[in-house]
């Protein structure tokens, strides 16, 4: 026989029949000699024969009647010095989101990272280094294409290696201020740079020693799914993990996909002066987007000379004397597209392969992403995921979100669930598409009768005043309460525009109210009174002022 211990603190308890019955439930497992469960310490302690029971098995059993649940182990035989209350294997911002929110509950913390530098994919190879080029793009294109017909466009030139310098400069400064140094003297954190894989759900091996926790968070983020096409693993393809590398402009860029990551990134070459052409498998760029955004934003992207191709089937892809030959179907058309470089924009799929998930049971869905509850549990209850690698929301904010709700469900006595009810995001493109909430498509499909009031950017003094008219403000109100449910926009900032529709949509604001609040004048927001009122009035009718 193998005696052993464990002290467990327990949440859920409200009286003393909670403690008789956790203890009930545990006398059932065989191998148990004793326990003693107090309901007024919120804790319990029960000898076993580690040769018949496991103490995950302990724990399991309590946390399998629903109402109580273990929340961390107060003492161990295990080795303390590798023992922790989470383990997380991830570096990224779901990582640091988990890691912040469990050291200000006191917790003891591991990361393990082995994957990108530290900060993951968002500050490292996704949205600093692309936004920052997209606005060096955008001031570029500007200065040679003023809206302003007084000021007379130049020949400006660009340094593109200075380009890429600036940009690295900027990815250094912030990995090392916004992570590095936010959690390097935090002594409830360790990092350990080590590839880590599970053994079972509470031991993980990394760098050749076996660590333990009675919470993993897998935070692993994702990667470009890469399309199974003839020759492209014979070429030098693209993904955004070197695209913002690159020493030299490319001549041609070739662009598979036609999804945000392809639409910005298009832009941006374009403007810096590739030549651009985009092939899309389905017959609309965005394609779950409304047609009005989609075919207004492909025109605005056909204006600057991106060459956008829908309905392709590509067949093959191949080198010849230093070119991509990239061989297809354009809406059943043969066509060879010729270019120099090519840029895989496919979508993504979750970092997922080979921790020894599947090992332990945890589930998968779509592509290699990793299934969770609205708790941000996997289908192992004492590990959860966040981040790109659930494969919900693919954005930093929202793994950041994650993380720390994650972790907040760990430790806390009453878990929260998930909440992207109202959830705001944006395509920097230019104009931007943003939006939040329903739009059309999907009131429908909630059987909401819905109304639509659109109006033309050309009707927002802002937009007359700046000489950019490009675009449009979508709302969508309730017709039953008059409250908002959504909205979509295409203007050069409408990003800007989004938290006051978001607020309004989750505080209930209704239409009515948001009329009769104060915009400033020639501001873009004003434009959201403008369509508010538009619900009910002909815009063109409306004064300067929308008074």
């Amino acid at each position: 026989m193998s005696v052993q211990t464990i002290k467990l603190n327990i949440n859920g308890m409200t009286c003393e029949h909670c403690a008789q019955t956790i203890s009930k439930k545990v006398s059932q497992l065989e191998g148990i000699i004793s326990k003693k469960v107090s309901y007024p310490e919120k804790k319990g302690q029960f000898e076993f024969d580690s040769a018949k029971v496991s103490k995950s098995e302990i724990i399991d059993a309590i946390d399998s009647t629903g109402q109580y649940k273990v929340v961390g182990e107060i003492e161990s035989n295990k080795n303390k010095a590798n023992h922790y209350d989470l383990i997380i294997i991830g570096g990224g911002s779901a990582a640091f989101a988990a890691a912040i929110k469990a050291s200000e509950l006191e917790k003891k913390v591991l990361m393990i990272n082995d994957g990108l530098l530290i900060g993951g994919t968002c500050v490292n190879v996704g949205c600093v280094p692309s936004k920052t080029l997209i606005r060096t793009a955008e001031q570029f294109h500007i200065a040679n294409h003023p809206n302003f017909s007084s000021i007379k466009s130049g020949d400006n030139k660009i340094n593109f290696k200075e380009v890429i310098r600036q940009k690295t400069e900027l990815v250094d400064e912030l990995r090392e201020h916004k992570y590095v140094n936010v959690l390097k003297d935090d002594s409830n954190v360790t990092i350990l740079k080590a590839y880590g894989k599970l053994i079972d759900k509470n031991t993980i091996e990394a760098d050749g020693k076996k660590y333990s926790a009675e919470n993993i968070l897998i935070a692993t983020g994702s990667t470009t799914f890469v399309p199974d096409i003839p020759g492209l693993n014979e070429i030098n393809y693209l993904t955004n993990e070197t695209l913002y590398d690159l020493e030299e402009l490319p001549e041609h860029l070739i662009i598979i996909g036609g999804r945000y990551i392809a639409l910005e990134n298009a832009q941006m070459f374009a403007r810096l002066g590739s030549k651009v052409t985009i092939l899309q498998r389905s017959f609309r760029i965005l394609p779950d987007e409304m047609p009005d955004v989609t075919e207004t934003l492909k025109d605005y992207l056909a204006e600057e000379g991106i060459e956008i191709k829908t309905g392709v089937k590509i067949k093959s892809i191949n080198m010849k004397e230093g070119k991509v030959l990239v061989n297809a179907l354009v809406k059943d058309e043969k066509e060879t597209i010729q270019g120099t470089h090519i840029f895989v924009a496919t979508g993504r799929k979750g970092n997922a392969k080979g921790f020894g998930l599947e090992e332990v049971g945890v589930e998968f869905h779509k592509q290699d992403f990793i299934k969770t509850n609205e708790y941000m549990q996997t289908s192992i209850p004492n590990i959860y995921s966040a981040g790109d690698v659930t494969g919900e929301y693919l954005f930093v904010y929202s793994a950041a979100y994650e993380g720390s709700l994650a972790v907040a469900n760990m430790f806390a006595e009453s878990p929260i669930k998930k909440d992207y009810s109202v959830f705001p995001w944006v395509i920097f493109t230019d104009p931007q598409v943003a939006g939040v909430g329903m739009d059309e498509n999907q009131a429908y499909e909630n059987k909401i009768e819905y109304e639509v009031s659109k109006i033309q950017l050309k009707d927002v003094p802002r937009s007359l005043a700046a000489r950019n008219k490009k675009g449009f403000i979508k709302l969508f109100r309730n017709k039953e309460n008059d409250k908002l449910i959504g909205a979509r926009i295409l203007a050069s900032e409408g990003s800007e525009l989004l938290m006051e529709i978001s607020l309004a949509i989750k505080y209930g604001i209704t239409v009515k109210e948001l009329k009769q609040m104060f915009h400033p004048y020639l501001t873009l927001s004003e434009g959201i009174k403008i369509a508010a009122i538009s619900f009910d009035k002909d815009v063109k009718k409306l004064s300067c002022c929308a008074v």
